[in-house]
């Protein structure tokens, strides 16, 4: 009787032991943690996102984001949320984050993600300090079948250049250069020597001579960084070569969102293929 009676104790300390590690009131202050919280986050568990979340030019969930209050990273706002966790990237505001740590609140920090197998990774991360992980494995699984689709052989492998906003580009350690890789494509950066990111001088764009350039579509406004996308030199192989322009709310953030960028590369790696 007195084992029985002590296996209930120890059966009810268990489960609030697990309640209490549930954190009920989460706040994200990062474009990439607002993604990965909004995907796992239980209802009425996460209170709010970044302002972020609601550009649709960044993010895929803007629609999601107006269901939480947008914050703008400020230790004093988030701290009047009262939140039991704050989740946000390794390059967040480091001021901000040792002051909501010396306030006592929770903060869990995710990396950059840089390669497609850093997802999965991401996700159980959220998942655990969301005490979410059954949600999280699960759309792991997904995310795994759904990839392992797009990643079929191919008979020819273009070379294509990422050229951004001031000539940035993304070399082998980067994901945007896996995706690209992973749709079929060979990244001229690789041969101009990039091994992560950096900006590519148009010159050394025009030796490598892409077979197809993949850039990024422009924001509304002007913006003198992005003046280089109409430079002679972009133009000229643009009109010669084959071109595509996507958006970066897809390729920014190591979500399941980055399907969506590889079903797009993966089409026009096989248009070019058709003609």
């Amino acid at each position: 009787m007195v084992g029985r009676s002590l296996l209930i104790v120890l059966l009810w300390l268990s489960s609030t032991i697990v309640c209490s590690a549930t954190p009920k009131r989460v706040v994200s202050m990062e474009l990439c943690t607002d993604q990965l919280a909004m995907l796992l986050a239980a209802p009425g568990q996460l209170h709010s996102v970044s302002h972020v979340a609601s550009d649709p030019l960044m993010s895929p969930m803007t629609e999601k984001a107006k269901s939480y209050t947008l914050n703008y990273g400020k230790a004093e706002e988030i701290y009047m949320m009262q939140p039991d966790l704050v989740v946000a990237g390794r390059f967040s505001d480091k001021m901000t984050i040792n002051m909501l740590k010396k306030l006592g609140i929770k903060v869990e920090l995710f990396d950059l993600t840089s390669n497609l197998s850093d997802v999965r990774e991401r996700l159980l991360q959220m998942g655990k300090v969301l005490n979410r992980e059954v949600t999280a494995k699960a759309m792991i699984a997904d995310f795994d079948k759904a990839l392992a689709k797009l990643q079929t052989e191919v008979t020819r492998h273009p070379r294509a250049a990422l050229y951004y906003a001031n000539g940035y580009t993304s070399g082998e350690k980067t994901l945007a250069s896996q995706i690209l890789t992973t749709a079929g494509f060979a990244n001229v950066a690789l041969e101009a020597g990039f091994a992560s990111g950096g900006i590519m001088p148009l010159e050394i764009l025009a030796i490598t001579q892409p077979e197809a350039l993949i850039i990024s579509r422009s924001y509304p406004v002007a913006s003198r960084s992005e003046e280089i996308l109409n430079h002679p030199v972009v133009q000229a192989i643009r009109k010669e070569r084959t071109a595509g322009s996507f958006t970066d709310k897809d390729w920014v953030c190591g979500t399941p969102y980055i399907l969506r960028a590889l079903e797009e590369m993966r089409s026009l790696h096989n248009s070019m293929l058709d003609n």
